[in-house]
């Protein structure tokens, strides 16, 4: 994502990064200077969140868990923020908070930069896992009570993404993400058991792919992802099911998503339980792999 919006922005800006792993950031830094091929595109580490806030006009945060959303933001809003210089491209700061954390969390984080001054805050959850994020092609829901500020966000994530979409006011990316993943969560069980069934009754992967792939089986988690070697070029099931959506932030988002139906009348997940024990047995048998591991665990006899 870093890489592909340092190629975007104007040359004359200057991009700060802001990573708790010295390595990544380290990588990241030759790459950029190697990708700058003599253009001078100036990318800078920052120490930490606070010093990007006081140096940017744009900031961009994309964190795991919620907790980790709220100490990052804390550091930020430690004390009121420097005003920014009549040279900046805008007036005043926006926050763009593309991580998946729980609506109530993010809702009170934009509360305390507004009423902080310390500039405006949305919600943009994005879709599109690793493969989205190296291509420019990821999806972006976003959450702003104010059109201003909404388009203001979208010429920022367009650098980095294909689709930028207004779901409503603040918190509503988070809802739609929620929801989505909801989806993605229980679509890929049904994908991995059914690739299982099919296979141990004696049918071709690849035959049994494509089918289900030209029918109304047919989902990401199937075409794209899908858990089974030789059917989705490019899966991670393909380097063992690594570099992909790691199957503990599959469970995060579930969690998350199952804790904020029970916020609203009238909402029953009625298989979010079940799948929630599924990914956290197969979280403990296959940590960090792509969440599609979930079809070697079935395959290896996996029991809730």
């Amino acid at each position: 994502m870093a890489k592909n919006l340092r190629a975007k922005i104007p040359r004359e800006d200057a991009l700060l990064i802001c990573d708790s792993n010295a390595d990544v950031t380290a990588k990241f830094i030759k790459e950029a200077s190697s990708a700058a091929e003599g253009k001078e595109l100036e990318v800078k580490v920052s120490r930490d969140p606070r010093e990007v806030a006081e140096k940017c006009t744009t900031i961009i945060t994309a964190l795991p868990e919620p907790s980790h959303v709220q100490r990052v933001f804390d550091t930020i809003l430690s004390s009121a923020l420097p005003s920014l210089p009549r040279s900046a491209s805008h007036s005043s700061r926006l926050f763009i908070d593309t991580s998946t954390i729980d609506p109530t969390t993010s809702r009170g984080i934009a509360s305390s930069i507004h009423s902080s001054s310390a500039g405006h805050f949305v919600d943009a959850p994005m879709s599109g896992g690793t493969t989205g994020a190296s291509k420019a092609s990821l999806t972006f829901m976003v959450g702003s009570d104010s059109p201003d500020t909404y388009h203001r966000a979208r010429s920022a994530l367009l650098h980095l993404g294909a689709r930028v979409l207004h779901m409503g006011p603040q918190g509503a990316g988070l809802a739609a993400k929620l929801a989505n993943n909801y989806i993605l969560a229980i679509s890929n069980i049904a994908v991995c058991e059914a690739m299982n069934l099919g296979i141990k009754s004696g049918l071709d992967a690849k035959k049994l792919g494509e089918l289900v792939n030209s029918s109304t089986g047919r989902c990401w988690a199937s075409e794209v992802n899908n858990p089974v070697e030789g059917v989705s070029e490019g899966a991670p099931v393909g380097r063992g099911y690594e570099g992909g959506f790691g199957v503990g932030l599959m469970r995060k988002d579930l969690r998350l998503a199952v804790e904020a139906a029970q916020g609203v009348e009238g909402v029953n997940l009625v298989l979010g339980g079940m799948a929630q024990k599924v990914y956290e047995r197969v979280e403990g048998k296959e940590s960090g792999k792509d969440f599609s591991v979930v079809y070697k665990w079935l395959k290896e006899g996996g029991v809730v």
